[in-house]
């Protein structure tokens, strides 16, 4: 597998484009569609709120019905959720309406919405921003990338990641490429976090195992990882394969599939990450690693209760080594262990170790170290719980003054 520029024009037969459509942000695009030469495999993921936004009822249904896409239509600024009737009739129209421009029924056309909650959408700005996207749509590289940046909200730097890998063939290997985008800096906490995010491959492969590729990869990325607690109306993750790639189609779970897999948990790990990193206000990247744990779903449990608390978020923003924290996110996470038996780490940059906690008791550590080590623009700890062999790892950010100021008025 190898990583190469770009994001979701990076595989064969992508196209996307943005455009300013004024929504609700002025002087910056703020719409952007992607679409495919042809008929697109597709698989997705969505919040798990019970308050769903209207593109994301309407992407279910395509998703889990239909099964096939073609293109996507993506707007920041307003949420299009709790719109009521309004808001579903929104989508219906614009699908039709991206459906006629682009040649296609409108039950292949996906949508997405980003902002603030409660407000309508003004249809004659999507439809224009439609219309101006269609003429623009590239393949470059550089268009995804403008693509990227359409969908951003509080965000502070696009998000895109692509990879390119090697499957068997009609006349030998044949490259393989996959690419996305994603959106999300604030109401990030799993299952799942505040995000858009569009993943595009020209992998031939079964539409049942694509979707069941993106759950299990979503499960150790996108779901491990917080910035405030709070999970959003709007969460979207869409795969769309088109197959033009020419590899021998997959349809059983074989080492073909394995290396798709491979593929897909780097891409959304790496985005991610990167969404994790640029929380609302933060400064630092938080990791934490929960190994040697009697099951996964303890090792992921543990690992997200220090990510998402937080006393240990302000502790990160402080540089303040207090490992009392951590022992106690660890302690109410819910998942068993003994406190006698764990170890606990502050790992630096520059790949120097220092240890917490052992054997019951927090340890005398240097203090300047300690601060020189939380200085840095990524924070790691891990944890060794001594029970077992699993293990997970959850990102976050600190929790700053500017995560306030930036919520205190988010609406206004």
């Amino acid at each position: 597998m190898r990583k190469i520029p770009g994001g979701v024009t990076a595989a064969k037969g992508f196209s996307a484009a943005c455009c300013a459509a004024g929504i609700k942000y002025q002087g910056r695009t703020d719409m952007a569609m992607i679409t495919s030469d042809s008929d697109c495999a597709v698989a997705g993921t969505f919040t798990t709120n019970l308050v769903k936004a209207a593109p994301v009822v309407w992407d279910q249904k395509i998703v889990y019905e239909e099964k096939k896409a073609r293109a996507v239509v993506v707007n920041a600024g307003i949420a299009n959720a709790a719109t009521g009737k309004e808001g579903m009739r929104l989508c219906q129209q614009t699908a039709a309406f991206t459906g006629k421009a682009l040649g296609i029924p409108e039950s292949r056309v996906l949508l997405g919405s980003t902002g603030v909650i409660g407000p309508q959408i003004p249809l004659d700005r999507i439809t224009a921003g439609v219309a101006a996207m269609k003429e623009t749509l590239s393949s470059s590289l550089e268009a995804g990338t403008a693509a990227s940046r359409a969908i951003m909200t509080t965000d502070t730097v696009n998000k895109e990641f692509a990879v390119e890998f090697d499957l068997p063939g009609a006349d030998g290997s044949v490259p393989v490429r996959l690419g996305g985008m994603s959106k999300g800096s604030g109401m990030i906490h799993p299952n799942m976090c505040t995000m858009l995010g569009y993943l595009t491959t020209d992998c031939a492969i079964d539409q049942a195992l694509l979707q069941k590729a993106l759950k299990a990869a979503v499960q150790d990325t996108f779901n491990m990882i917080s910035v405030d607690g709070d999970t959003s109306t709007n969460d979207t993750l869409l795969l769309l394969a088109n197959g033009q790639a020419g590899n021998t189609p997959i349809t059983q779970e074989d080492e073909s599939y394995a290396a798709f897999c491979e593929a897909l948990f780097s891409v959304c790990r790496d985005l991610a990450v990167k969404m994790a990193g640029d929380g609302e206000g933060a400064t630092r990247l938080m990791e934490m690693r929960v190994y040697n744990a009697d099951t996964k779903d303890h090792a992921r449990t543990l690992a997200k209760s220090v990510i998402a608390s937080s006393l240990v978020k302000a502790m990160v923003f402080g540089r303040d080594a207090n490992c009392g924290r951590i022992l106690c996110a660890l302690g109410y996470a819910g998942a068993p262990f003994d406190p006698e038996k764990i170890e606990v780490y502050l790992h630096g940059e520059n790949g120097d170790t220092l240890t917490f906690y052992d054997n019951g008791c927090v340890l005398p550590f240097d203090e300047e170290k300690a601060l020189e080590m939380l200085s840095g623009t990524a924070v790691r700890f891990s944890c060794n719980l001594n029970m077992g062999k699993e293990e997970a790892t959850a990102w976050g950010c600190d929790l700053t003054y500017d995560y306030v100021k930036i919520n205190g008025d988010y609406r206004s």
